[in-house]
């Protein structure tokens, strides 16, 4: 027995996660929600929902006063909070002196949480129980000034960070002065503006590390009678700004004897602050498998299913259990690596634009590939759901588990080649060309693997020859398909594909700069298609009402989803997880398009246009002023990311 109603201070994914683990549990819930979020996946799941403010974090999933009101009069009984609630909350209660009688916070006690998610207190507890830490300034950064000072006597590079930050907000890397002070801007705005705390701590930057974080029960487990469990590591080196992007367990890197070791140092420092609940311990670990204390989350973090899919465990069950007084149930000798485990952070992001920048709008169109064996989804939301400005743009964490790491891989490409989204963009193209590229593949991988492999940008999947005749191959027969099936006369049902009298077609089609003549003759309902002088046989149902479409050229089986067409032949398609846009015309069509007149693009490069819905926070520039090519103008904050927009050439504002 544990609780019959439970609060959830939080939205999206992690509420429907704890919703999915309470109705097992046979707990009520209730959901609050910002005016927003009304008809949200969360909302919707709980057995209450109650508004608590408009749209802002600060005044809606922050707002203590309306979240103790809708404590008291739903008479919850245990409430789950993130960590920067959780300490709000306690801050709250003592000004305001109440004590909610008979109330259970799921998770760590407030001790726990202000020293583990104060970086620079945290540093302090973790070096007097014996932890390795990273060297560094241990005191609070006053300003700029002191800053360089600091970031000198360091050596550079240095990294600046949030004391109370998380997420990879309120971080900047600097190699040199001029860095650090507008890292030192920069970081502590995104701080006060995220965290509502702008302390900065500066230490050295360790170089081409991997990030490998230890779960105790939480990936440390720990309970109110003084056990503590870690659960293995979870590999999270694949990052973008600091924040992670492909998470897996375990690592490739790690040997049981510095897993032991680093679960061994988690779970001391879980001890050191009297722990009890889950929670993770992050490491970052140099080539030699040195590894140094980062930081401790005292929450359940985002990739937390990759460790349950390894041990069984159900993490947010645990954490009730520990917050009703339950001892653990389960010795560390008990804690197993079962398989493994990959998990991709799908976001409404363009990862064309510095790997990721947010994109907002309704979800037209969603369908999550759970028919893919070995495939778990963990979401917030649902096809007609809104992706705002206001919230963080994950979509959902796509998760997919194998025997081994190879069959976790293999899955997870299929998984994402099934993934429908229409109406945001998304980066499942970075998330696909991730987990098969070499490096990846063989396990070499650091926190710098994205710059190092994409040093211009991603650009998306560049095709090998064999791979661009399939695209021509497959997007001629979809057309073609679309053709025969468009074929009806007046009171006659429209003729099957098999049918059709005609049996071949020349066509031009265009892709990127090139231009490729492709013939396409039907047999039955496959197609017999040449390009380059090559022939490949394109079969399919050609179910061209579905999103998903599956195609077997010359016994390959491939995935793809048409995004859009229009009349003049153009038509998007996603092959092997990127988008390509072609243009398809008969061979008539095509000579005499060169007919057309084309439209100037227009010229952009004396407008500043934000790549991203924002709002505002600084402008540095008045009309009249000079400025040089590269210099800020303004500053926008999107999504709790603050980010200089430069000036692309020296002019007049």
């Amino acid at each position: 027995q544990t609780f019959e109603k439970l609060l959830i201070a939080n939205r999206g994914e992690i509420a429907c996660r704890v919703i999915k683990t309470c109705k097992k549990m046979g707990i009520k819930t209730v959901a609050i929600h910002s005016d927003v979020d009304a008809n949200a996946v969360h909302v919707k799941m709980a057995d209450e929902s109650v508004c608590v403010g408009p749209a802002p974090t600060s005044k809606s999933y922050l707002n203590m006063d309306a979240i103790m009101e809708v404590i008291r009069k739903t008479r919850a009984q245990a409430v789950s909070l993130n960590e920067s609630i959780c300490c709000s909350c306690f801050i709250y209660r003592k000004q305001k002196s109440q004590n909610l009688e008979g109330v259970t916070f799921i998770g760590p006690d407030t001790h726990a949480i202000q020293a583990m998610g104060d970086k620079i207190e945290s540093k302090l507890l973790a070096k007097n129980a014996k932890v390795n830490t990273i060297p560094g300034f241990d005191g609070v950064v006053k300003d700029a000034d002191e800053a360089v000072r600091i970031a000198r006597e360091i050596g550079y590079p240095v990294m600046i960070k949030a004391s109370a930050g998380g997420g990879g907000k309120g971080m900047r890397i600097a190699w040199d002065d001029e860095e650090t002070r507008e890292g030192f801007r920069f970081s502590s705005q995104e701080a006060a503006s995220s965290f509502g705390d702008d302390r900065l701590l500066i230490e050295k930057f360790i170089d081409n590390p991997r990030h490998i974080e230890i779960q105790v029960c939480a990936i440390i487990l720990a309970d109110k009678h003084g056990n503590a469990l870690w659960l293995n590591e979870r590999e999270c080196s694949i990052q973008r700004r600091n924040q992670k992007v492909v998470e897996e367990a375990p690592s490739t890197f790690l040997d049981p004897e510095t897993r032991r070791a680093m679960g061994e140092q988690a779970v001391a420092l879980a001890k050191a602050v009297k722990y009890s609940s889950a929670g993770t311990v992050e490491f970052l670990v140099d080539s030699s498998k040195n590894f140094y204390f980062l930081e401790m989350n005292t929450r359940l973090q985002v990739e937390h299913p990759v460790t349950e899919c390894i041990t069984g465990l159900d993490l947010v069950q645990e954490m009730i259990r520990v917050a009703k007084g339950y001892p653990l149930r389960h010795k560390q000798a008990d804690i197993p690596i079962n398989g493994w485990a990959v998990e991709c952070r799908v976001y409404a992001e363009d990862p064309y634009k510095s790997f990721g920048l947010p994109s907002i709008g309704k979800l037209s169109q969603y369908q999550e590939p759970l028919h893919v064996p070995s495939v778990r989804v963990d979401s917030g939301i649902q096809q007609g759901s809104d992706i705002s400005i206001y919230y963080d743009p994950m979509i959902s964490k796509l998760i997919t588990y194998g025997s081994n790491r190879a069959e976790a891989l293999k899955r997870m490409e299929e998984a994402l080649d099934n993934y429908v989204i229409r109406g945001v963009a998304h980066n499942i193209s970075l998330l696909r060309e991730v987990i098969i590229h070499p490096r990846f593949v063989q396990g070499d991988i650091s926190t710098k693997f994205l710059p190092e492999v994409y040093p211009d940008g991603f650009k998306g999947h560049k095709l090998t020859d064999l791979e661009r005749r399939e695209l021509l191959a497959t997007a001629a027969s979809l057309y073609v398909a679309e053709q025969l099936r468009s074929q009806r006369f007046l009171g006659t049902p429209r003729i099957p594909i098999a049918k059709s009298k005609r049996r071949s077609w020349e066509l031009s089609v265009r892709l990127g700069d090139g231009i490729y003549p492709v013939a396409v003759s039907k047999d039955g309902s496959s197609f017999s298609v040449e390009v380059d002088g090559m022939k490949l046989n394109v079969t399919s149902k050609w179910n061209l009402a579905s999103p998903l479409l599956s195609v077997t050229i010359d016994g390959t089986q491939r995935t793809i989803q048409r995004i859009s067409r229009n009349a003049s032949g153009e038509t998007s398609i996603q092959f092997l997880g990127t988008v390509y846009k072609l243009q398809i015309l008969t061979k008539v069509a095509a000579e005499l398009s060169k007919y057309m007149p084309e439209k100037a693009e227009e010229d952009t490069s004396s407008i500043l246009r934000s790549p991203m819905p924002g709002t505002v926070v600084a402008v540095s520039v008045k009309p009249g002023d000079m400025v040089s090519e590269g210099q800020e103008i303004c500053v926008i904050e999107a999504m709790k990311m603050q980010n200089s927009m430069i000036a692309a050439k020296t002019g007049k504002v």
